[in-house]
């Protein structure tokens, strides 16, 4: 027994004590099989679940080396009961296996043939499956590659895919490295997804996931579909892909509610693609329009529902999912599992910003205290109302003019949620603002002039929360938010962390009103950027004027 800075539970929970020497290190080894669920300034309390388990197994983790680790790091006897239910766990990934026999084709094959009687007496698998073959081995019609994987999933017997892929129309895209190379993390994400077939590959924002779609469009040398968040983030792929790669603007077609142009490089909007008339979606053909051999998803964690439908039918095509974040809000991570595959390859943030390839970062919450009528008018209100009424304090007003003062000069960000307390702020600071509201064009016009420096203050509502490639920003002032929600924090953040010309760090503030579920839904927010490595220190508003300034410093 050591004294070591982890506490492990029998229910499964760890408990991370943050100021042990050995904190950071641990943090680290349990990273790709424990999910973060509670970060106070510390203790985080960390949790052991299957999809966890069955991820780190998938991107090549065993149970003997899950094992290991918590024992090297428990400060007590780990409870004998957990380390048996680790093992069992990860033992139920790959029990089953999706492979192409030669003789009957798409095949369910046990290596436990209990385990696939199970599963074929199940209600859930009716329709799915098809003949028995012999003990081990169960028919599986090609259309129901991806519901079946589902369902194994809900199960509890995920199943490994090594069934292949169809290669897709060949179309030559070659990498233009003139002047530069891909990273060696980007070249190891490129590898780890050919080397698992298909899955997700998770980067912090500015480490250049772009660029490990493009080795992944070269080193498969295919016609490609690239589904993204929005237009201006279509654009930016294409800018990116005719900048990095051999492709030139005629081989790359957009298709979006503005444009219909399907090519050997395709990218298209996820909106397109779920609009529905008279209950038909009607952009559906364009995932049959050529043979695919590639289909990225940029920003997998925000999928629409829908597109999870049409990718059900997809599994017979290479699936990359691209993210900073595997969390979903609406809690279907095992759907992206199931159906765009596992996780291939994970660099933490604090990693990568110490091969200085994204920039440091300083987190600090600014806490202001509410006037005693606007306290009053918030106690009053309805449970709905008053995040909003939190969110949009007048106060935060005050507290964001003194932060974009004591940076003036340095590219700022001023991000919200709602339009008329962004009105209001980009009134107060003299600056541009990109809402929803926004044409493309505009959006576009105003983004290109504060990368050049024309401008150095924008107020953006969460149409800047993905997918905007704004290098320059160095500040970011978050004054509200989509409620608790951990994804838009790991966004936002990233906004700010292209590394810098001079190294300087990038500061990440957030505004929140104090004992109000705003400060609540704050602290949910930051759980994702804690499990990064990413401290959030707390300021008082009152705390702001020039005389103070130092301990924002």
């Amino acid at each position: 027994m050591t004294n070591g800075p982890l506490i492990v539970q029998s229910d499964k929970t760890l408990l991370l004590e943050v100021d042990h020497d050995q904190a950071e290190a641990c943090r680290r080894a349990i990273a790709p099989f424990a999910e973060l669920e509670r970060a106070p300034e510390h203790v985080h309390t960390y949790r052991l679940t299957p999809l966890g388990l069955w991820n780190a197994r998938a991107a090549g983790h065993d149970a003997e080396q899950v094992v290991d680790v918590l024992l090297e790091y428990s400060r007590y006897p780990v409870p004998h009961a957990l380390l048996v239910d680790v093992a069992d766990i990860m033992s139920r990934y790959g029990r089953l296996q999706l492979i192409q026999d030669p003789v009957h084709g798409l095949i369910l094959h046990a290596l436990d043939p209990a385990v696939l009687v199970e599963v074929v007496r199940s209600k859930r698998t009716a329709g799915l499956l098809g003949a028995r073959i012999d003990a081990t081995d169960v028919l599986v019609h090609p259309s129901e590659r991806g519901h079946l994987k589902q369902v194994l999933l809900k199960l509890g017997w995920p199943a490994e895919d090594l069934a292949g892929y169809v290669n897709g129309e060949a179309h030559q895209i070659d990498l233009v490295q003139d002047g530069w190379h891909l990273r060696p993390y980007q070249q190891q994400a490129v590898d780890g997804f050919f080397h698992g077939g298909s899955g997700v590959v998770v980067l912090p924002c500015g480490a250049g996931k772009t660029l490990v779609g493009a080795g992944a469009m070269a080193r498969s040398s295919t016609t490609t579909l690239i589904l993204v968040t929005n237009t201006v983030s279509a654009r930016q792929w294409r800018d990116e892909l005719i900048k990095r790669t051999s492709l030139t603007e005629d081989e790359i077609g957009e298709y979006s509610g503005a444009r219909k142009e399907v090519r050997p490089v395709t990218i298209a909007t996820y909106q397109v693609l779920t609009t529905k008339r008279k209950g038909v979606y009607t952009h559906l053909e364009l995932l049959d329009a050529r043979d695919w051999g590639l289909v990225v998803y940029d920003e997998v964690h925000l999928l629409p529902a829908p597109i999870f439908r049409m990718t059900a039918d997809l599994q017979a095509r290479r699936r990359l999912g691209l993210t900073a974040t595997l969390v979903r809000e609406d809690g279907r991570e095992d759907e992206v599992f199931s159906l765009i595959g596992p996780k291939r390859f994970d660099a933490p943030w604090k990693d990568i910003e110490a091969q200085g390839y994204i920039a440091p970062a300083d987190c600090v919450e600014v806490r202001l205290t509410l006037p005693d009528a606007d306290r009053m008018a918030y106690a009053v209100a309805e449970p709905e109302e008053r995040y909003r009424l939190a969110a949009t304090a007048k106060g935060k007003n005050r507290v964001v003019e003194q932060l974009v003062a004591k940076h003036e000069g340095d590219p700022t960000l001023v991000i919200g949620q709602y339009l008329d307390q962004l009105h209001t702020l980009a009134e107060h600071l003299n600056a541009d603002l990109i809402t929803g509201e926004t044409t493309v064009h505009e959006r576009q016009r105003l983004f290109d002039a504060f990368r050049s420096g024309e401008i150095t203050k924008l107020v953006v509502s969460k149409v800047a929360n993905f997918s905007i490639d704004l290098p320059e920003a160095s500040v970011a002032i978050q004054v509200s938010g989509s409620f608790g929600s951990r994804q838009e924090e790991a966004q936002r953040l990233g906004r700010i962390m292209r590394p810098k010309g001079d190294g300087r760090t990038a500061h990440f503030y957030t505004v929140v009103a104090r004992d109000t579920v705003d400060q609540d839904f704050a602290a949910h927010r930051q759980r994702f950027l804690a499990e990064q490595g990413y401290a959030y220190s707390i300021v008082d508003a009152e705390d702001l004027d020039p005389a103070t300034e130092a301990e924002l410093d």
